[in-house]
């Protein structure tokens, strides 16, 4: 779904019922963007919308009215119009697409309406209508994936329609959706009827509308041929601000000169009319003849809001804004903010920053440089993101220094809207770049990056370096929710990703430099050409540890070497079947640049294909000497670098994204005999019946959580709680003898090496004795706490215990661990993450990436466990979480793999009333 993602840097209001009306669920308001690149705001029908529900019934044609109605219908009666505007939010839902701000002098305009109404348990007949002018940009798709979200929410689990025949777009909505859909003709009509929980399908074409509609809002942007730069004036009480906006108008000179890109400025410099720099200057917005398609703006903060506006009403597509004064400046700032995306959401526009360094990109052999930058980086194929400003005037001076080319760089500052999220869906779509470098302050939306930033490495390499290292920092003015993940979470996500990620920007251009510039290394194989033994020696240890393959093939080549000598080794290396990839290190003692072996390095990686990067005395980054042209024509650049640590280390990350890149990755789990309608009838029943309404986890039961648990296939092995010796012997009677005796204390419960846990006893007098350890035990740890219970459950097999958790994070979503019991993982932290949905083989590399792994596979003689049938259990506890915001945490503790199989011994887990505004972000999750 093409949202405008609320935690992405979108700060939308929240949703509350209008007076008069039920109120109704946050997360119900979206603000959305459309397959033309604009935008519209989607929330529930309010009853003080009659005014605007009649104009808008009012402007539409005779027949779309009568495609809606089925008959003519000029006007709605006051009784229509009361009913179509007062709905419950349960079983009568209705929402409306908007376009205009909620605060303009103008009232917002209904452009879409959707809606339903329950007709029988589970089943609720729905209905459309869109304007006429916004017909065939998607947005009757884009209000049934909302309309069926709030719906499932409700329980709601079917729609049906009926649609005349003629009405052959709306038909085309439903059965393009991807869901199943049924269709049968009676009376002339077409009766329409379809489930709506989430498939693959629907999921994927949710995933193609957003991708292609936010690709296309970004090219509105970064292809405009007219622009609009609006400063404080010519004695502006902020010159900061007026020095910006002159900055802007420079860069963007050589353009209108040309005549390529059409400038007009508003507040910039003096005079009115052309100038001699090609740029048309005006006294006010309102001055400026329309259309223009992308908006520069740097005024005070307070000054935004109504050019805004007045931008919106010369049909802008976009609104780049360089003025800090918003969220970051407090409460009052921040509902700046607020009122600013409506107003800029509401004329269809996107907008980049607060706080932004403005953009630049070079399309068809014109450079927009609607930026801040004292130069502008030659043209290129590089693809660059970031957030503040600042960082954006060092990362383009390092670009300048290694003499990188940019195809693009976006500057989001607080993106507030335009994240990069949104750029990448751009990239994914344009020929013009080949690499692309995010630098990222914040993710406001961990579970979209990860589907988004995979689907494009899947055909373009992605570097990633996240300020903090860790993901975890917010910098003033971001809206990033809390976090209770480990920090290891951060990494996971971009692992899943398959982005390349680095410590720092210096590691990036690195990274970025060599994928740009050479093709993909083919393996991990690595050929070394040094000017010493001993620099070989350095370069194939850093080459070990970068995670390259040392092969046999190193070549010295003297500081005196003759011509035909380089030439030789160098044919040597790469004439070699086995070699991969190239290090060509020559470090001379006397620091006299050889003009030899960067030629012949740069013809023989040009030839064979074979990825190399060098590290040479007097040159770094893209240079001349180290440049040639490939069979087919194309000039391939071998890196420099300044260390030959640098250099492995950028080969190292190539090999290991040509890895991923090459490899299967699988398909979505679906395991049989899920039963997630049945899960979430549970967790709402033991919600309400909780009555908790201060958002606090409610803890399941035994018989509740094992309940759950088998909605999805897990079976937790039954046990009896007793409280002395008697009622346990009781119970391995009935369970079936040789059982484990546990105690319930939870600091002693999996402590088999404390005697919190005791296995195979076999007879009646054996568990007399443990019973009494136990309650010993226990009442030694505390003795004021009573008798606490135990467990006695039948003995399982033999095998490694795991344990496999579960816990919804505010910022990440769900969050899934596996580990193997035991001191490894309560204290080293040996434990895997991953964020579902999972595929098949994010399963598999879940259970395998612990360092305790190996005992599952048959470790020093061990025979090899069950491992599929933990694999199982994980991705029916990933789907489940998946699915249930509402389960804050589930912990199967411990997992007993065996041989043959494995016991879930005990389970525990917790339920929360989910924001249903982060809950609605799993929408568009494929």
């Amino acid at each position: 779904m093409a949202d405008v993602d609320p935690g992405d840097g979108h700060l939308g209001p929240a949703a509350e019922g209008a007076a008069g009306a039920a109120p109704y669920p946050a997360g119900w308001e979206a603000d959305v963007v459309l397959t033309d690149g604009s935008t519209t705001r989607l929330r529930p029908i309010r009853p003080e919308d009659a005014d605007a529900l009649q104009a808008f019934h009012v402007g539409q044609s005779e027949r779309s009215t009568y495609l809606r109605f089925f008959a003519p219908l000029e006007r709605l009666s006051d009784r229509d119009l009361d009913r179509l505007v007062r709905v419950d939010h349960v079983d009568r839902v209705a929402l409306v697409a908007l376009t205009g701000a909620p605060d303009a002098e103008e009232p917002e305009r209904i452009i879409g309406v959707a809606r339903y109404d329950v007709v029988e348990p589970e089943t609720a007949e729905v209905a459309f209508n869109i304007a006429d002018a916004h017909q065939g940009k998607g947005l009757a798709s884009v209000l049934l994936e909302h309309l069926a979200a709030a719906a499932r929410e409700r329980g709601v689990r079917r729609f049906v329609a009926e649609v005349l025949p003629q009405n052959g777009r709306m038909l085309a909505v439903f059965s393009e959706a991807g869901y199943e859909v049924r269709r049968r003709t009676e009376d002339g009509v077409v009766q329409v009827t379809f489930g709506i929980d989430p498939t693959d399908r629907s999921l994927a074409v949710a995933a193609d509308r957003e991708h292609r509609a936010e690709a296309r809002s970004m090219r509105a942007l970064l292809t405009a041929r007219s622009v609009v730069v609006v400063g404080p004036g010519p004695e502006p009480e902020r010159p900061l601000a007026a020095r910006q906006a002159e900055r802007v108008v420079e860069g963007l000179a050589a353009a209108a000169r040309a005549g390529t890109i059409a400038v007009h400025a508003v507040g910039v410099g003096h005079g009115e009319g052309l100038g001699d720099d090609g740029v048309h200057r005006h006294r006010r917005v309102d001055d400026v003849p329309g259309p223009v398609e992308l908006a520069v703006v740097a005024l005070p903060a307070a000054q935004v809001l109504d050019t805004a506006r007045r931008l919106g009403a010369l049909g802008a597509r976009g609104l780049v804004l360089l003025s800090g004064g918003f969220a970051e400046a407090g409460p009052e700032g921040l509902a700046r903010q607020r009122l600013l995306l409506g107003v800029v959401h509401g004329a269809g526009m996107r907008l980049v920053g607060p706080s932004s360094f403005g953009l630049l990109a070079t399309h068809d052999g014109t450079t927009l440089d609607a930026s801040l930058a004292v130069r502008p980086p030659r043209p290129g194929r590089i693809g660059l993101f970031c957030q503040s400003a600042p960082f954006a005037v060092t990362l383009l001076a390092a670009v300048e220094r290694r003499g990188l080319g940019l195809a693009q760089l976006v500057s989001a500052g607080h993106r507030a809207d335009v994240s990069g999220n949104d750029v990448m869906q751009f990239w994914g779509e344009d020929e013009g770049t080949d690499v692309v470098a995010l630098y990222l302050e914040s993710i406001g939306n961990p579970r979209k990056f990860t589907r988004v930033a995979r689907r494009l490495a899947s055909h373009k390499p992605v570097v990633v370096v996240a300020a903090g290292r860790t993901g975890h920092v917010v910098p003033p003015g971001h809206a990033v929710r809390p976090t209770r993940a480990p920090r290891r979470t951060f990494e996971e996500v971009l692992r899943q990703s398959g982005v390349v990620r680095v410590e720092n920007v210096h590691q990036m251009l690195d990274v970025v430099q060599l994928l740009a510039h050479q093709p993909l290394p083919r393996g991990k194989r690595v050929a070394i050409l040094a000017s010493s033994t001993g620099v070989a020696a350095l370069v194939a240890e850093a080459a070990s540890a970068a995670g390259l393959v040392v092969t046999d093939r190193v070549e010295r080549i003297a500081e005196d070497a003759r011509a035909d000598e380089v030439r030789d080794a160098v044919e040597r290396v790469y004439g070699d079947p086995g070699v991969d990839v190239v290090v060509a290190v020559r470090v001379p003692t006397l620091g006299v640049p050889d003009p030899v072996l960067p030629r012949e390095v740069a013809r023989a990686a040009a030839r064979t294909g074979l990825t190399t990067v060098a590290c040479m005395f007097d040159l770094h980054g893209l240079t001349a000497e180290l440049a040639a042209t490939d069979p087919e024509g194309r000039v391939r650049t071998v890196p420099a670098y300044a260390a030959p640590e640098d250099a492995v280390l950028a080969l190292g990350h190539a090999a290991r994204y040509a890895a991923w890149r090459a490899a299967d990755r699988g398909t979505t789990v679906h395991p049989t005999g899920v039963d997630l309608r049945a899960a979430r009838r549970l967790v709402a029943r033991a919600l309400a019946e909780s009555g908790a309404t201060d958002g606090a986890p409610v803890p399941l039961d035994a018989a509740q959580t094992a309940e759950l648990l088998a909605t999805v296939g897990v079976h937790v092995w039954p046990s009896i709680r007793v409280h002395d010796a008697d009622e346990a012997v009781a119970a391995a009677e009935r369970l079936g003898w040789p059982v484990a005796v546990k105690t319930t204390v939870p600091a002693l419960r999996h402590r088999a090496d404390l005697g919190g846990v005791r296995l195979d006893v076999a007879d009646e007098a054996e568990l007399r004795a443990d019973v009494a350890g136990i309650l010993a035990l226990a009442a030694d740890h505390d003795p004021g706490a009573g008798v606490p219970p135990i467990e006695v459950q039948a003995m399982a097999p033999h095998g490694v215990a795991c344990v496999v958790r579960s816990a919804e994070d505010p910022l990440f979503g769900p969050l899934l661990s596996l580990g193997v019991a035991g001191d490894a993982a309560d204290l080293l932290g040996d434990v895997a993450y991953a964020v579902p949905p999972l595929t098949d083989v994010d399963v598999a590399e879940l259970v395998r990436t612990p360092r305790a792994a190996p005992r599952l596979f048959g470790y020093r003689g061990l025979p090899a466990l069950d491992v599929p049938a933990l694999e199982d259990v994980v991705a029916r506890v990933a789907v489940l979480a998946d699915a249930l915001p509402d389960l804050r945490s589930l912990e199967l503790n411990p997992v007993v793999v065996s041989p043959t199989g494995l016991a879930v011994l005990g389970a525990h887990a917790s339920v929360a009333p989910a924001d249903r505004a982060d809950a609605a972000r799993r929408l568009a999750r494929a």
